[in-house]
């Protein structure tokens, strides 16, 4: 009996789908990229439901013949390429044939379509890849294509879908790469009834820029104007300035030859030269348009045509680094200014006497660190309470304070403070048989990232971010009714894209409860009058917009998983950063109120908090096991 078969044609568009029609973003994609080589001045893209329920892709190209519309749902059937040949020269977004009989496959499809001198135009119906129904019918000119209930009879693929908020928010970053490919198309994305996106198709990529990203990005815009005449390369675009950054490259967008891609050599291009520039994980907007002679690339390496081969990408780097760098160095003196405003606040420090008696128990160990005698007197004035929490006492940071002073003048028994719990791991997560000691003595730090500490028979290691941050999470956590906040006396108004404005209206109750009190102020611009009272207020935007990208990245969130990845990202935001100086006190407070977390040992991202040596480890490490001494 013959085991080998041909698929039918159904099973083998299915098989397509999972590679062209990944998730609705990618059907959005696929039909705005055909309107645009139809030649098309305007395009609209409506949305319900993530994409998922309803996509409709309407415009006003050349529309198409009944013969031509009954030939485009076959499988491979393309007017961009006619032999392999043009593979080498293709200058279309699409040229696979694949992707209306792929997307037919796994919906309800229905395609309407008229060219200018027809009177009549075609409409073509498919139910999930089923013989399609063609008849002739009254339209506009141009071309609408509507997706109903995608995936519904692939339900596999269905389930791995995310929610509708990040699935919408995946549809909106592709409906915004596109019109910054094409500032000569007017864009209009609706999303459940609601016009998020438009652009005015005038071929003005500052004003897309501006229409996407609002005043404020488009005033942070330095143009490039690059030409390469040896490697025939053209850069054209912007980047902006320093001062304005985001957490992401979600507002980067790399053009070639007038189709949308990734490339990590591009991206690298771009972070070197801002390296020195903007502080670290901080990424400009960048709408790089990149012109290459079609010879020397490929684009037929990914079924979704988002990836690029390039000849010779090491010319591609080098172009892009030097239009980037140039730009910079040309934006008319401001290089300084810009730099200078994002730059590192650095804290004045200065060494005071520090007497630090004995811990509890007697353990024979003390820590002193003396003061040259030229040490100037102390003329800050203490808090009239002393800090409590380690958001308190950082507070302190760049003021000199005498701590003997502070001592005599507020009654404080050093001695008797010491008495700290702290709970330590080794490489593994604790178990029940973890032992904890308690009267932990801070030592210093190392790389101002770790807090080293010693007790009679332990060292330990503490990482002072993650420690913080698992303080911060479970303080927050616990907090059931709302996180604390505190009123700004100056309001913020910020701006956001259009995804990042819809996340805000649909999450306002969960915003409200994470402390953030934000106010509509204009078209996708909100007022901040309240932030958490535990982060300090110039964090309180960035942390806003990693709240926003963590929400996009949630699979099938409960309210209960939007409010622990909010506090997890404020947490991150709000605590202790690496390369940040603590004094003594910073850094008792900070392991006692680790000691008191229901979960010490790791931070709400998983990493480990602290580590624990004890002296069978230390004489391990240094080969003293079997000598009795």
């Amino acid at each position: 009996m013959m085991q080998i078969h041909v698929l039918d044609d159904t099973t083998i568009n299915k098989i397509a789908a999972g590679e062209v029609v990944e998730r609705p973003a990618s059907v959005v994609k696929e039909l705005v990229e055909n309107a645009m080589d139809a030649g098309a001045t305007a395009i609209e893209i409506e949305i319900m439901g993530g994409g998922v329920s309803f996509i409709r892709v309407t415009d006003n190209g050349h529309g198409m013949t009944r013969e031509d519309a009954e030939t485009a749902i076959l499988r491979h059937a393309t007017s961009k390429i006619s032999s392999v040949s043009d593979l080498q020269t293709v200058a279309t977004l699409g040229f696979r044939g694949e992707a209306l009989p792929t997307i037919a496959s796994v919906s309800r499809f229905s395609l309407l379509t008229r060219r200018g001198t027809d009177d009549l135009g075609t409409r073509v119906d498919i139910f999930g890849g089923k013989p399609p129904e063609i008849e002739d019918a009254g339209c506009e000119i141009g071309t609408s294509v509507r997706v109903e209930e995608l995936f519904f009879n692939t339900p596999a693929r269905k389930k791995f879908l995310k929610t509708n908020a990040t699935e919408a928010g995946k549809i909106s970053d592709y409906v915004i790469r596109l019109a910054l490919s094409r500032p000569d198309i007017a864009f209009r994305f609706i999303n459940n009834n609601r016009l998020t996106i438009m652009t005015a198709g005038d071929d003005s990529l500052r004003h897309a820029i501006e229409s996407i990203y609002g005043g404020d990005a488009a005033g942070a815009l330095i143009p490039l104007d690059f030409h390469d005449a040896e490697a025939e390369i053209r850069i054209t675009g912007y980047i902006s300035k320093p001062s304005l950054i985001r957490s992401s490259r979600a507002w980067q967008t790399y053009i070639v030859n007038g189709r949308t891609i990734q490339n990590r050599a591009i991206a690298k291009a771009i972070d070197n030269v801002y390296r020195a520039l903007v502080p670290k994980m901080g990424f400009p907007l960048a709408v790089l348009c990149i012109e290459v002679p079609q010879r020397t690339i490929d684009v037929n390496v990914h079924p979704q045509k988002t990836e690029m081969k390039f000849e010779d990408e090491g010319r591609i780097f080098k172009a892009v680094y030097k239009s980037v760098l140039d730009a910079i160095r040309g934006a008319a003196g401001e290089t300084a200014a810009i730099a200078a405003s994002v730059e590192k606040p650095k804290f004045r420090c200065e060494a005071v006497p520090l007497n630090v008696g004995a811990p509890a128990g007697g353990a024979p160990y003390t820590a002193h660190t003396s003061a040259p005698a030229n040490t100037p007197t102390n003329n800050y004035a203490l808090p009239p309470v002393r800090p409590q929490t380690v958001h308190e006492a950082v507070q302190w940071r760049g003021q000199s304070v005498d701590l003997r002073a502070a001592q005599d003048r507020m009654g404080i028994e050093r001695s008797a403070e010491r008495d700290i719990f702290a709970a330590a791991q080794t490489a593994a997560l604790p178990t029940e048989s973890t032992e904890i000691e308690g009267n932990l003595l801070p030592i210093g730090q190392v790389d101002l990232t770790y807090i080293i500490a010693q007790s009679a028979q332990s060292l330990y290691i503490v990482d002072q971010h993650a420690a913080h941050e698992r303080i911060l999470f479970d303080r927050f956590s616990a907090q059931a009714d709302g996180i604390p906040s505190q009123q700004m006396l100056v309001h913020a108004i910020l701006s956001f894209d259009a995804r990042e404005a819809q996340y805000i209206e649909e999450n306002a109750e969960l915003f409200d409860r994470l402390g953030f009190h934000l106010e509509p102020a204009g078209e996708r611009e909100y007022r901040l009058t309240e932030a958490p009272a535990d982060i300090p207020l110039d964090e309180a935007e960035g942390t806003i917009r990693e709240i926003l990208m963590s929400l996009g990245d949630l699979h099938a969130a409960t309210p209960a998983n939007l409010r622990q990845a909010g506090i997890a990202t404020m947490a991150c935001r709000a605590a202790i950063k690496a390369g940040e100086e603590l004094n003594v006190r910073q850094m008792e407070i900070l392991l006692d109120e680790l000691r008191r977390t229901p979960f010490p040992f790791t931070c709400p991202h998983g990493r480990p908090t602290i580590l624990k040596f004890d002296t069978h480890d230390l004489a391990k490490m240094f080969k003293r096991t079997g000598f009795n001494l």
